[in-house]
């Protein structure tokens, strides 16, 4: 408990500085600072080699807090208290009041919020009097980070400190919806959009490549290992890796399991790190088995399609 606590004022100490350092989260680790800076701001950025039009999303311990900045309605509520704290991203309109730093919002008039539930992340959240602007931990069109040594090989030294909570529980981002004009899904995670339409009771709008970018992950190459990547493929070639959903009977070196029995979930917290491995082991080209497009497969189909477009 007291290295936990130790952790924490370390973490504070820097953030209070207007200083980045990496959290961790249920999605993934993320690239933190105080969302009220300019100055730490435009670190996050700089960091991660972000283009300024990505907006970036506010990360806050309680409604209490989030009330300071945006409006909450009805939609909101309903969501919040089901889902949060979770992976689930709302996008609201900011108040006119708001101290969130321009560069988070891209100079909009609408903020991403999020409530994370990772009790690390919470617990520093709860020791700040701000939110924290956190993008995933990673160059900006690679690979998200799901553990610490991710974090330190995307950035080395270039990160003042990596507040380790394990690897992430979910391994891809949060879901995110648009609460300011009827709900809208701008970008497939964590959470399944039929949990969502089951509480609004409603079909829900779906728009991932909105050319209106107020939501980070709807740039069209993201998540990329950084190799040529190949989806829906039933025969690899032979100098590809294979990435599967489910165990085969007869297993070749070149097999990477993303589960072993068609678990979409697992599959997901698996994602990241074998297309690290993958490049890891000197591939040049990666394939991928079809996946079903269902619940978190819509993630998974929607990460490794922005991969291909390397």
């Amino acid at each position: 408990m007291k290295s936990i606590q130790s952790n924490i004022k370390k973490a504070k100490k820097y953030l209070d500085k207007n200083d980045c350092i990496a959290v961790p989260t249920e999605t993934v680790y993320g690239l933190a600072g105080n969302a009220y800076s300019n100055i730490a701001v435009k670190k996050i950025f700089k960091l991660k080699k972000r283009p300024v039009n990505n907006p970036l999303i506010a990360h806050y311990y309680d409604i209490n807090k989030l009330k300071q900045d945006c409006h909450i309605n009805d939609d909101f509520i309903k969501l919040f208290n089901k889902f949060s704290p979770g992976p689930i991203t709302f996008i609201l309109k900011l108040k006119k009041d708001s101290k969130i730093s321009n560069f988070v919002t891209n100079k909009q008039k609408t903020l991403a919020v999020r409530f994370p539930k990772h009790l690390l992340f919470r617990k520093l959240l709860k020791n700040l009097n701000y939110p924290l602007a956190a993008p995933s931990a990673n160059i900006s069109t690679k690979l998200s980070s799901v553990q610490a040594s991710d974090v330190i090989e995307e950035f080395g030294s270039k990160i003042k400190y990596v507040l380790n909570g394990g690897k992430c529980q979910i391994g891809v981002e949060s879901t995110i919806i648009n609460l300011t004009t009827k709900p809208t899904i701008l970008r497939f995670g964590g959470l399944d959009i039929s949990k969502i339409e089951q509480i609004l009771k409603r079909r829900i709008i779906i728009n991932t490549n909105s050319k209106k970018k107020i939501a980070p992950g709807q740039f069209p190459l993201h998540y990329s290992p950084g190799i040529p990547l190949r989806t829906n493929v039933k025969d690899p070639k032979n100098d590809e890796a294979f990435l599967l959903i489910k165990k085969r009977k007869i297993t070749f070196k070149n097999y990477y399991y993303l589960s072993k029995k068609n678990d979409l979930k697992q599959a997901a917290k698996n994602l990241y790190s074998l297309l690290r491995r993958i490049k890891k082991d000197g591939y040049k080209m990666i394939a991928v088995e079809k996946i079903p497009n269902i619940g978190i497969g819509k993630t998974l189909n929607d990460r490794l399609n922005r991969a291909s477009k390397f």
